[in-house]
């Protein structure tokens, strides 16, 4: 069987590239992978080359890299593109969508898949994804896209929307990685954990999250859980210090069932938890306001020590991470089988919400590409709060897909958090000033 190719658009995040590169490597079949990497910034290209290539070398396997300044030159003939940008960067992108609604007392955590951020974010990389979509079509027609980018639902829903022949998959770790807190909040060892998840991209709620026995039977661990909170037990510290993760054990006490991503993601997807002047809500469900900042300025911090150290260092230790690329691309390329959560348009498959949307379910991989298990009816009220949130994704891509600016404006009416926040005046007013701040890092028609 011949060598798969592999192309990284946006290959300058490193690190996410290292650990893609990584598992790719310890698998078998893929050894002898051909890694091309594209960025438009020279400096973390050439940097993410010598950790590809030290990944090579340490793990003996046959791979090769290659690296490319010219988005098409690098998809042409290409198998799997693993896109993972971000227009616009922290700065001068996401100061911009956290310090500008701050003016007007609206406040985030990590403002990049809803609200005003998410918004802006989604009108400023769609059409990169578009102009990915564009290429393939060309170079590389039936190549799978592997899409790692925010705002995953909306960006999903356009490229659905304009390029339905495109082979496309959304990717986020939030579902294993909360299945493994759950595990560590209840001490049972993760692989005794079988969970059944639906909704959409960070608005999952586990259908399922049971607990096999020594008879091989399997215990439902929600009144655990429920119990576990109750009488403070969980959740239990996690990794950051600064995210006790509270609002979604709350959120599982009013709803019935526990949301996949972070609960310093979900705080701003609902209007029950940062309010202005209701700082009492912040303290006690810990909620990290200007997360987001914080994590980039951090890790920025962190690379340029960390990229000197993978420079002069001769072999890369190599573990395996959480992420579904690996396995995806083994599958596909193989025909063995695997499971993963993606993101796909909907049709049909979540009967309460609607068709076009995009939808994270449970997915099987193999020869035949990635096929979306049937869930069929959620819950009600889980479908009624994912529709808050699918109504704002529906607005950004149809401003996209129409190029009408009064798209965005909608959207951000609509958003549960914004609307909680300011009134319609506000709102118009802050849109204008986010429009203006973005300039030409937004589509011409979206310019304020």
């Amino acid at each position: 069987m011949a060598n798969p190719i592999i192309t990284f658009i946006g290959a300058g995040s490193s690190v996410f590239m290292k650990n893609i590169v990584g598992d790719i490597l310890q698998r078998p079949a893929l050894a002898g992978v051909q890694i091309r990497l594209m960025d438009i910034n020279p400096t973390r290209l050439e940097e993410s080359a010598i950790i590809a290539g030290k990944l090579v070398k340490t793990l003996g396997v046959p791979a090769s890299v290659t690296t490319y300044s010219n988005q098409r030159e690098a998809l042409t003939g290409t198998n799997f593109v693993v896109v993972c940008f971000q227009i616009g960067g922290f700065e001068p992108s996401t100061v911009i969508d956290f310090d500008v609604p701050k003016k007007y007392g609206l406040r985030h955590t990590i403002a990049d898949t809803l609200g005003v951020g998410g918004i802006m974010r989604g009108i400023r990389t769609v059409p990169h994804l578009w102009s990915i979509c564009e290429d393939m079509m060309q170079v590389a027609p039936e190549a799978v896209m592997l899409q790692y980018v925010n705002p995953m639902a909306i960006n999903t829903w356009a490229i659905a929307e304009k390029f339905p022949k495109i082979k496309q998959v959304g990717l986020c770790h939030s579902v294993q990685g909360t299945a493994h807190e759950l595990a560590h909040d209840l001490d049972i060892p993760y692989e005794e954990i079988r969970y059944r998840s639906a909704g959409i991209n960070h608005m999952a709620f586990y259908l399922k999250f049971e607990h096999r026995q020594p008879d091989g039977s399997y215990k439902d661990l929600y009144p655990e859980l429920h119990r576990a909170y109750a009488e403070g037990r969980a959740p239990k510290p996690g990794w950051n210090p600064r995210c006790p993760n509270k609002v979604r054990y709350e959120m599982m006490k009013r709803l019935g069932y526990f949301v996949t991503e972070s609960s310093e993601h979900f705080a701003e997807y609902t209007p029950y938890f940062i309010k202005d002047g209701r700082d009492d809500l912040i303290e006690k469900f810990g909620i990290p306001l200007d997360e987001y900042p914080k994590r980039c300025i951090e890790q920025i911090e962190n690379w340029k020590k960390t990229s000197e150290q993978y420079r002069n260092a001769d072999t890369i230790s190599v573990k395996a991470s959480h992420e579904y690329a690996s396995s995806i691309v083994n599958s596909v390329w193989t025909g063995e089988p695997s499971v993963i959560y993606g993101n796909l348009r909907n049709n049909g498959v979540i009967t309460s919400l609607p068709n076009q949307a995009a939808v994270e379910v449970p997915c099987l991989v193999d020869s035949n590409g990635i096929q979306p298990t049937y869930i069929g009816e959620l819950p009600p009220q889980l479908a009624a709060l994912m529709r808050t949130n699918i109504n704002v994704q529906e607005l950004t891509v149809r401003a996209l897909i129409e190029e009408k600016r009064e798209h965005i404006y909608h959207a951000a009416m609509l958003d549960p958090h914004t609307a909680a926040e300011l009134d319609l005046d506000q709102i118009w007013s802050l849109v204008d000033d986010l429009l203006k701040a973005h300039g030409d890092m937004l589509p011409e028609w979206a310019r304020g």
